[in-house]
């Protein structure tokens, strides 16, 4: 991005003798770094079409006056064993951001010849410094395979694997004397690095035969079948949810006081980039003309419907039953339960 600055020469970033160094990419390394990507990056290959279309594409950014920035490991045998790509763009300025710049981790990948021999952190390692101190970027982002996770949070990486992000400030040292407390960052700064969620609240109805009730969804395939409440808004706490929710929803009101049943945690996924947490409250036991009482709004649901719990089953995705079943145990038991793996995107 800097058109006075030319990419650093070839290195060995873990001065381990015999290993080849990396070195930074050059334009003619374009088409290699594309074909690393669609064997080994994407769900589905790229066609011939395609692998000149990006080449074309790329080759031009990976200069001085481009956007692209890339670090590679050479095979003995003159192929690619392994490259780290990131993409410069501007942003607006931000305390964490002075100069409002910020890179997207685009491609890392290792050829399965040279797994687990460290070229994937070495590259990476490459070019996240070199972004840092030579272009001076300061925000970094990345999406992030399970399996590399842990990789990009030993580089400092923060957040869900649909979207990493770290901050490396030039700053930080005089923003921590500020403080008075070295080594922590300004809250506001360190706010973007801590884990992002959903939070919802939830009321567990049942009929007077302990049967739970839901609703059915008409907005959400993947959840037919709802417990009554919703996602937080801001500023109130999930007990505040959980009631006005239920308002909105159903018409009844909830008087409480509020007894948890269930704590329930989910890991971001395809469906949603966030993780997710909700608690799940004692509704009570309805009468039969509460039920009938109940009015639905529209935009949400078009059915309410009483069954015993192992009917429910066939009706509703894994997860969902399961969560099911360890709320109706928790009000069965009187011990509140803790259900930590409704994921997204698990069936």
């Amino acid at each position: 991005m800097n058109a006075d600055t030319a990419l650093t020469p070839a290195t060995d970033p873990q001065g381990t003798a015999g290993r080849p160094p990396v070195r930074a990419a050059t334009t003619t390394d374009a088409e290699a770094i594309i074909r690393m990507r669609s064997a080994h990056v994407l769900s589905k290959p790229l066609d011939e079409d395609w692998i000149r279309r990006c080449t074309q594409e790329l080759a031009p950014r990976l200069t001085d006056q481009g956007d692209a920035r890339a670090f590679v490991i050479d095979a003995p045998d003159g192929t690619m064993a392994a490259c780290a790509l990131g993409l410069i763009h501007p942003v607006l300025p931000a305390p964490a951001y002075p100069r409002g710049l910020a890179a997207r981790v685009h491609v890392v990948a290792t050829h399965p010849d040279h797994r687990r021999l460290g070229y994937a952190r070495a590259v990476v390692s490459a070019l996240l410094d070199h972004l840092a101190d030579v272009e001076q970027v300061t925000l970094f982002e990345l999406h992030a395979s399970v399996e590399a996770q842990p990789l990009y949070r030993e580089l400092g990486f923060t957040g869900s694997p649909a979207l990493m992000r770290m901050t490396r400030l030039e700053q930080s040292a005089a923003a921590n004397t500020e403080l008075g407390s070295p080594g922590r960052l300004p809250a506001e700064q360190y706010a973007e690095t801590v884990l992002k969620a959903t939070a919802f609240a939830c009321l567990y109805f049942t009929d007077e035969n302990d049967r739970p009730l839901q609703l059915h969804s008409v907005y959400s395939p993947a959840h037919p079948w709802q417990l009554v409440g919703g996602t937080m808004d801001h500023g109130e706490r999930p007990w505040e949810t959980a009631v006005r929710e239920c308002r909105e929803e159903t018409g009844l009101p909830v008087s409480g006081p509020p007894r948890l049943l269930a704590t329930v945690y989910g890991l971001p996924g395809a469906e949603w980039p966030y993780s997710t947490i909700g608690m799940i409250f004692d509704g009570g036991r309805l009468t039969a003309a509460q039920i009938r009482s109940i009015t639905l709004d529209p935009q949400e649901h078009d059915e309410v419907r009483v069954l015993p719990l192992e009917q429910w089953e066939g009706l509703m995705p894994t997860r969902d039953f399961a969560r099911l079943s360890a709320v109706e145990e928790a009000r069965r038991t009187g011990q509140a339960a803790y259900f930590g793996t409704w994921d997204w995107g698990n069936a």
